[in-house]
């Protein structure tokens, strides 16, 4: 089969194209930009285009199908000439459907948690030898790539994200999945360039259970009030299995989750990840594993990539990065890394990065989320602002958001970093979240300088 790829310098679509290319089938592409590790994983494997840029004699009869990314444009050159021609035209999503629609199609939905889930359901089955076709949306610790497809396994795990799915197809990615058995984390508004008001984001997980095939199953995190809404007013003949955060203690920074077995020392932490963990207990007991099993697995898993990624530690500090953006997932990351080194104070670090995030409009669901740390820093760009079309905010605008009167605010990289090494982090803990890099943050350069205190 001849598949060529219009943007396949994306996360998700390098990551596709390489499976594919493993599969046996020919494999082209073309990007106007590719930046590592994309560039190097696709090179590595013959697929990075000669020239970047877009080149409608690409575009023939002879190929079977087109998968285009989010990155390309309406109006792009090569999709013009596909669809001149009558190609078949594929989103990311619809691809992975019609690679998987003979398979138990399990998909894991949710504003937040479903990387972490959907890696430890992974991690669970490959240490058990159990084979599956995935695709998640992080490096994982034993995994060559983040997409699997063969033609002999039965399931296929997927990442179920709302956003859209190709500049021609504006229906969000998980509606697309049909699944046999679902998950539903979390509803915390997000995407507000898509999504303008909560109740069509809400509206989004709606349209995803009852998209669940009918004898199908779907757990949920009961304690979110959204999400049990969404699920119980549901119509659609599946079982609904709900889930709910295990008992845990913590006991000189190591979590330890209660089991019928006694006390399990596991590698994560955080409330919101032992809530995670239920939901992936239940989906891996669908697909055969007990909970023995499990819990034996589960033991050694120690989070997905940028989520509570440990960057130094010594005897006096800790420091860790996520890829936490959104008001409830930088909310519950604070929460977590204080209660787990609750004998230290906690310097909690948000960049403001996304579309969402510095949109004025948005900012107010920002209330509270930084309240769990000793000492609150925002960082945003003004640059960031002006790249994607937005109207300037002010540091007042930030401060009045979060409602924390003693609220640091930097817009400049350089002062930014001149703080963080000012700090005397002995007996403290450093949390850093942002989706982007603080303006060119050398997180190499700041463990050196943690480690050396």
């Amino acid at each position: 089969m001849n598949v060529h790829f219009i943007a396949i310098g994306g996360a998700a679509m390098h990551n596709l194209a390489i499976a594919l290319h493993h599969k046996g089938y020919q494999v082209t592409g073309s990007d106007d930009e590719i930046f590592d590790p994309s560039k190097s994983r696709l090179e590595a494997v013959g697929l990075l285009p000669e020239r970047f840029g877009w080149y409608p004699e690409k575009i023939s009869a002879n190929l079977d199908a087109i998968v285009l990314g989010m990155h390309a444009k309406a109006d792009n050159p090569e999709l013009l000439m596909a669809q001149e021609l009558g190609l078949t035209i594929y989103s990311y999503p619809e691809f992975l459907y019609e690679q998987s629609k003979h398979k138990t199609r399990v998909v894991i939905g949710g504003s937040h948690g479903k990387t972490t889930i959907t890696s430890m359901i992974l991690h669970v089955l490959h240490y058990h030898d159990r084979d599956v076709d995935y695709m998640v949306g992080a490096q994982l610790e034993g995994f060559d790539v983040m997409v699997k497809l063969t033609d002999d396994n039965d399931f296929i795990v997927l990442e179920g994200d709302e956003y859209l799915s190709s500049p021609i197809d504006r229906r969000p990615k998980f509606h697309l999945y049909k699944p046999n058995i679902a998950l539903l984390s979390g509803i915390a508004w997000d995407h507000i360039n898509v999504f303008p008001t909560y109740e069509n984001y809400v509206e989004q997980f709606s349209i995803f259970v009852d998209s669940i095939v009918s004898g199908g199953s779907i757990n949920y995190n009961e304690e979110d009030p959204e999400v049990k809404r969404v699920v119980e007013a549901s119509d659609n003949a599946i079982r609904k299995i709900a889930y709910s955060t295990p008992d845990y203690h913590i006991e000189d920074g190591q979590t330890f989750l209660t089991t019928p077995e006694g006390d399990l020392p596991v590698a994560v932490f955080g409330e919101h990840n032992l809530n995670n963990l239920a939901g992936a207990k239940w989906i891996c007991q669908h697909m055969g594993i007990d909970e023995d099993d499990f819990y034996e697995a589960i033991a050694s898993f120690k989070g997905a990539s940028k989520r509570l990624e440990k960057i130094a530690e010594t005897k006096n500090t800790v420091a860790y990065k996520d890829f936490a953006h959104s008001p409830s997932k930088v909310e519950a990351t604070t929460k977590a890394v204080k209660a787990q080194y609750n004998n230290r104070n906690l310097v909690a670090c948000l960049e403001l990065h996304t579309y969402s995030s510095l949109n004025a409009e948005f900012l107010k669901e920002y209330k509270g989320a930084l309240d769990a740390a000793d000492t609150a820093v925002v960082f945003y760009s003004p640059h960031a602002l002006e790249m994607k079309k937005l109207e300037p905010i002010s540091k007042s605008q930030i401060a009045d958001a979060f409602e924390r009167d003693d609220l640091i605010i930097y817009t400049d990289a350089e002062a930014f970093k001149d703080f963080l090494y000012a700090q005397d982090f002995k007996n403290k803990t450093l949390l850093l979240m942002s989706s982007g890099n603080y303006g060119g943050l050398d997180f190499d350069e700041l463990r050196t300088f943690l480690e050396s205190q």
